[in-house]
């Protein structure tokens, strides 16, 4: 059985993002990484995090007075929820449509292509290598 992806508010990245970059980590310092961008107080981030720590986002440790975080969800299973949410209410769970809107969204350079390219061939090999189901 698959895990629930993962499905993070505005506020959510802003504080993961920071966590990753800095973790171990505290309320207090995240508080002051995000203050000049969110003006956000420290009870606002502490009573975030806490929550996170609650929806399994992220980890807290108890150490004395101060209690330490650090994230549980990594930054691929994150981007992984975040299109999976999109595929699901923006294309209907359609991935043809979706995967074409990412390629008109911006223009690509040659290397992406090939990258790209790269990843459906890969992809093809594994598909044809699975035995298929009746």
């Amino acid at each position: 059985m698959s895990k629930k992806p993962i499905e993070l508010t505005e506020a959510e990245w802003r504080i993961i993002k920071a966590v990753w970059a800095e973790e171990p980590c505290t309320a207090p310092g995240i508080q002051s990484i995000l203050e000049g961008e969110t003006g956000w107080t420290y009870s606002t981030v502490r009573t975030l995090m806490d929550r996170m720590v609650v929806k399994g986002l992220l980890a807290a440790k108890k150490l004395g007075k101060m209690t330490t975080y650090r994230a549980v969800a990594t930054p691929r299973q994150a981007q992984k929820g975040e299109l999976m949410y999109a595929l699901k209410n923006a294309f209907n769970g359609a991935l043809t449509p979706m995967v074409e809107c990412l390629l008109n969204t911006r223009d690509l350079t040659f290397d992406e292509l090939d990258k790209i390219e790269l990843l459906i061939q890969t992809k093809k090999r594994d598909v044809s290598k699975t035995p298929a189901r009746d």
